[in-house]
C-alpha cells in the first residue's frame, strides 16, 4: 500500500449526540430481535444512563422520525448540517419535527453528555487510534478513479462505538463523504472486535458507503447517457431483484460489492475476497456477483490498455458483458 492518506478519521459530537438519543428509542431492541449481538461497554453504559431521558422531546422527535420509515442517512445527514456546538441551523428540512435541534440542544445539556463524553473518552479516542491505524496507506481515492473519475471529496471515517450498533451509515455533506460505522460484530454476546483487528472489515465497511455515494452521484450525473444500457434488464435473482426493484439500484449494489471484493483481493488477501462473495451470494442473493467481478476486471484491464477512458465508454456493452460474464462462471 502507499503512504497516501486517503481516509480521515473522527470523532464527531453531532454523531454522538445523535446516537445517544436512538439508545434510549426502540432502535436497540428492534435490532438485537432482528439479529442477536454483543454491544459496546460505551453502548450498554449509554442506554443504563440515559434511560431517564426517554421520554425526552429530542428522544421522541427522533422516534416519531424512526416509525415514519425515516433512512438513517438522512437522519444523520440532518444533524451534520448543523453548526456545533449550539446546533443552529438556518431553516430545518420539513421532515423534520418543529425546533428539533432546539430539543437536541436541550437533551445534550439535560443528559449531561459532556461528561458522559469526557468519562468515556478513553474509549472513544482508542477507536479512533484504531482505525486510523487500519486506514494508514490505504488507496482509496486511487482505486475508485478508473470506475468514477477524480474523487474530490473528502473521505471521513467516524467510528461509532454507540448506536446504532449493527449497521453503517454514510452521507455525502459539504464537500465529504461521511462513513459512521460499528466495530466488527462478535459471535453470540461476545463484546465486538476492536477496529484494528479486522482489516477485511474496516475495508469493506468504508468502502462500501463511499463507492455508494460515488457511484449513485455517477448515476444520477450521467442518467441521460447511461439510459441505453438501463433499458437492458440485469440478470439478477428474484431475491435481489425485490430488495433492489430499480436498475439503478441493482448496478449501484453490484457495482460496489464487486469493486469490494476486488480491493479485498488486491490490498488484504484472496481467502478474504472469496469469503465476502460467499457472504455476499447467501445473504443477498448476489448470485450474479463472480460475473460483475469478472467484468469490471475486463474493463480495468482494457481500460489499461486505452481501449476505454472512462467507465461510461464502457456503459454501453456492459449488459451484454454481464449476460455473457454470468454465464461463463455458472457452468
Amino acid at each position: 500500500m502507499s503512504d497516501q492518506q486517503d481516509v480521515q478519521v473522527r470523532i464527531d459530537d453531532r454523531v454522538r449526540l445523535m446516537s445517544a438519543a436512538l439508545a434510549v428509542t426502540t432502535w436497540p431492541e428492534k435490532s438485537q430481535a432482528e439479529q442477536p449481538h454483543g454491544t459496546h461497554a460505551h453502548s450498554r453504559l449509554t442506554r443504563k444512563v440515559l434511560e431517564p431521558f426517554k421520554n425526552h422531546s429530542a428522544v421522541q422527535g427522533l422516534q416519531s422520525l424512526l416509525n415514519l420509515g425515516a433512512p438513517m442517512e438522512a437522519i444523520y445527514s440532518f444533524v451534520l448540517e448543523l453548526r456545533w456546538p449550539g446546533l443552529h441551523a438556518e431553516k430545518l428540512p420539513v421532515w423534520v419535527p418543529p425546533r428539533w435541534n432546539e430539543q437536541l440542544m436541550d437533551f445534550y445539556q439535560r443528559a449531561n453528555l459532556s461528561k458522559l463524553w469526557s468519562d468515556e473518552e478513553g474509549a472513544w479516542q482508542a477507536s479512533a487510534v484504531e482505525a486510523q491505524k487500519m486506514f494508514k496507506g490505504v488507496p482509496f481515492k486511487p482505486f475508485l478513479q478508473p470506475f468514477v473519475g477524480t474523487v474530490a471529496e473528502k473521505l471521513i471515517f467516524i467510528p461509532n462505538i454507540s448506536f446504532p450498533t449493527d449497521r453503517e451509515i454514510g452521507v455525502q455533506i459539504n464537500g465529504e463523504m461521511v462513513c459512521i460505522a460499528p466495530p466488527r460484530l462478535a459471535w453470540g454476546d461476545s463484546p465486538p472486535w476492536p477496529f484494528d483487528e479486522d482489516p477485511a472489515h474496516i475495508y469493506r465497511a468504508a468502502l462500501s458507503q463511499y463507492g455508494r455515494l460515488l457511484i449513485m452521484n455517477f448515476l444520477r450525473v450521467h442518467a441521460a447517457a447511461i439510459a441505453p444500457a438501463a433499458d437492458a434488464p440485469l440478470p439478477v435473482s428474484d431475491q435481489f431483484r425485490a430488495q433492489y426493484p430499480s436498475w439503478q439500484e441493482q448496478f449501484a449494489n453490484l457495482f460496489v460489492a464487486a469493486a469490494v471484493a476486488i480491493f479485498l483481493e488486491e490490498h488484504v488477501s484472496p481467502a478474504e475476497a472469496k469469503a465476502y462473495v460467499l457472504m455476499e451470494r447467501k445473504t443477498k442473493g448476489m448470485h450474479i456477483l463472480p460475473g460483475m467481478i469478472s467484468v469490471l476486471r475486463r474493463y480495468l484491464s482494457e481500460r489499461e490498455n486505452g481501449r476505454y477512458n472512462s467507465l461510461l465508454d464502457f456503459m454501453p456493452i456492459f449488459p451484454k458483458q454481464l449476460r455473457i460474464a454470468n454465464r461463463i462462471v455458472t457452468l
